[in-house]
């Protein structure tokens, strides 16, 4: 038995007849299930969403029937709207070596597309000028010529251009431009701090004349109370401080007995008291006392309340009364006295 190796995969023995193979029997318009990705920009028709060239999807794909370009088959495409699921349908274009769109969605406008058109155009009808019109081939050649020195020149322009920029130091440039920034931070920073010192020094200068003025009015109160004594006891009511500013101690001490006297009247003399009382006559009959009924006249007249001393002695052999005794105190001996007659 010969074996018969065709590769080194696949066996097929010597009795292999490939005719006997049945065939599947698989529609033509049949659909595969493709990943592929949108090959232009589109709109749907249905809800207004757009989809971008490269966005993908998972699409049905089939041969279109009865159509060939130079026996090519032309294939066609189902796609869903992202937003709506709506279907887009679109088709292979091998003549113009792209895709055309048929429904579901409007294509985006490309301006490339006709640009590059445009180009083939005029370029076909140039091909055609010249083929039967040999000047019409020399002129061209001119332009063509002409066009090529005009970009030369603006080339060169550039190159000189990008030669003076390069000679251009732009790290000094931009040293220069931060020390300028740093100067006008600096002086700025000067001027404020300027400015604020200046405050505080005339809200200082305002303050104080405040103060003064304050203290002008006050002195100016304190000059308008002039001390007036109504009464004559408020000297004693007065400190004695206030009345060593004029005076001496002595007169103020005096000053105070006197409008005492004045508003009270003198005990320490023989004064209107002093008259209502009347001594006794001594029991000893030798001798006569001495009369001061006249001194006491005399002062009560004058309104004095002090008396001169006087010395003398009663019968009895007791002293009489000192010149700074009361009334009272002579009151008090002259009832001592009846009580010891009494006795």
């Amino acid at each position: 038995m010969i074996c018969k190796y065709i590769n080194v995969e696949k066996y097929y023995p010597p009795d292999f007849d490939p005719s006997k193979i049945p065939k599947l029997k698989l529609p033509k318009d049949r659909q595969y299930v493709v990943r592929l990705m949108a090959p232009f920009n589109m709109r749907c028709k249905t809800c207004g969403e757009y989809i971008y060239k490269g966005k993908k999807f998972n699409a049905r794909k089939e041969t279109v029937q009865n159509e060939l370009y130079l026996g090519l088959p032309i294939f066609r495409f189902y796609i869903k709207c992202t937003r709506c699921l709506a279907e887009i349908t679109f088709k292979t274009d091998p003549e113009n070596t792209d895709y055309a769109m048929e429904h579901g969605a409007t294509r985006n406008f490309q301006a490339e597309k006709l640009i590059e058109e445009e180009e083939k155009k005029i370029q076909q009808e140039r091909e055609e000028e010249e083929l039967n019109n040999p000047m019409k081939v020399l002129e061209n050649r001119t332009r063509d010529s002409k066009m090529e020195m005009e970009v030369l020149e603006n080339l060169q322009e550039l190159k000189e251009l990008n030669q003076r920029q390069a000679q251009v130091d732009f790290e000094g440039m931009l040293d220069q431009y931060k020390e300028m920034e740093r100067r006008q931070r600096e002086r700025e920073k000067e001027e404020d701090e300027r400015e604020t010192k200046e405050m505080l020094e005339r809200a200082l200068v305002k303050r104080l004349r405040d103060s003064d003025s304050e203290e002008e009015a006050e002195n100016a109160k304190d000059r308008g109370r002039k001390p007036t004594a109504d009464k004559p006891t408020d000297i004693l009511t007065t400190d004695g401080s206030s009345g060593s500013q004029g005076s001496s101690s002595v007169s103020v001490k005096k000053q105070k007995v006197e409008s005492w006297e004045r508003s009270v009247g003198g005990l320490g003399g023989k004064g209107a008291l002093g008259s209502l009382v009347v001594r006794k006559k001594p029991a000893h009959s030798g001798c006569k006392p001495v009369s001061t009924a006249p001194r006491q006249a005399a002062d009560t007249q004058t309104g004095t309340g002090a008396a001169k001393p006087e010395s003398s002695t009663a019968s009895n052999g007791q002293p009489a009364a000192s010149q700074n005794g009361s009334s009272l105190s002579l009151l008090g001996a002259y009832t001592d006295s009846d009580d010891s007659n009494s006795d």
